[in-house]
C-alpha cells in the first residue's frame, strides 16, 4: 500500500488534512465523476514514493484543484459543479495514465468499496 504519511511529510503538508480534504470531496463527487476509481488511483499514485516528480506534480495540481472549494465553476452548482473538475482530472489522467500501477488501482477499489 502507498504511504500517505511519507508523501505528506516530504511535501510539508499535514497528512490528516490532505486525506480529509481529498476523501470529503471524493465522497461528494462520487455521483458526478464517472471515473472516480481512476481519480482515487491517481491520489495513491501521487503519494507513491516511486512515482516520478513530474507525474506527482501533474497529479497533485489536478487533485488540488479537485479538492479546493473555490474553482472556476463552484461545486455546489447542481449539475455543473464538477464539470470543470472532471475536465482537469481527465487531462491529468491522460497525461500520466502509464504511471498508474495495478497497486494504485487495487487500493482505489478497496478504498471505494469501504464506503
Amino acid at each position: 500500500m502507498v504511504s500517505v504519511k511519507s508523501a505528506a511529510a516530504s511535501s510539508g503538508h499535514d497528512e490528516s488534512s490532505i486525506r480529509d480534504n481529498f476523501w470529503r470531496t471524493a465522497k461528494r463527487a462520487a455521483r458526478h465523476v464517472p471515473f472516480m476509481e481512476d481519480v482515487v488511483a491517481a491520489y495513491y499514485c501521487a503519494l507513491d514514493k516511486d512515482t516520478p516528480l513530474r507525474v506527482k506534480g501533474i497529479l497533485l495540481a489536478a487533485l488540488g484543484y479537485f479538492i479546493l472549494p473555490v474553482d472556476t465553476i463552484p461545486d455546489v452548482i447542481f449539475g455543473l459543479g464538477f464539470t470543470d473538475d472532471i475536465a482537469v482530472l481527465t487531462a491529468a489522467l491522460a497525461a500520466v495514465r502509464g504511471h498508474l500501477k495495478p497497486a494504485h488501482l487495487s487500493a482505489a477499489k478497496e478504498a471505494l468499496a469501504q464506503d
